[in-house]
């Protein structure tokens, strides 16, 4: 069961985000905090949209919060058109399999046609094979010849400066 994240899931997507940090080997670099999860997808300006995957209940109903995707609108120069970059997709291990990662991206794809966008982006490390396999599965393919740069902290700092 996927649904659209509501201000009382904030808990249980930052709980997730820390798990992914720690799956990605980099827990250290996960410092968002409960509040601004909620101002970033709650807040009067929000810029980030959430889905939240379930298991369903014995009786059919939702039962517990089991992954999440994170995402935001981009903008394709080239087409003239928006489209959906996924920040964070996660399941958590003793859901993956039960079709809750497919179920996130399948949603997020008819939410980018409904609304007319050209598009759904998402980044993954290159040594997370049973993830590769997985997107590679449902038709998406990778970007090899782009390269992504970033700047933080210090860096950004200091051309946030000149």
């Amino acid at each position: 069961m996927i649904r659209t994240a509501v201000a009382t899931d904030v808990p249980v997507i930052h709980a997730m985000i820390r798990e992914l940090a720690e799956y990605e080997k980099a827990a250290h670099e996960a410092v968002a905090t409960e509040e601004q999860l909620h101002d970033a997808l709650f807040g009067a300006d929000p810029a980030v949209f959430g889905l939240i995957a379930e298991d369903v209940a014995a009786d059919g109903t939702a039962g517990e919060p089991v992954g999440f995707a994170l995402w935001f609108r981009n903008f394709s120069t080239w087409r003239g058109t928006h489209g959906i970059y996924l920040e964070d997709l996660y399941v958590r291990p003793e859901a993956r399999g039960g079709g809750h990662g497919k179920a996130l991206l399948l949603e997020l794809a008819r939410i980018a046609v409904e609304r007319g966008y050209s598009r759904v982006e998402w980044s993954v490390l290159d040594w997370n094979r049973p993830s590769i396999d997985f997107y590679k599965s449902l038709g998406a393919v990778p970007m090899d010849e782009w390269t992504v740069y970033r700047l933080t902290d210090e860096a950004l700092a200091a051309a946030g400066r000149r």
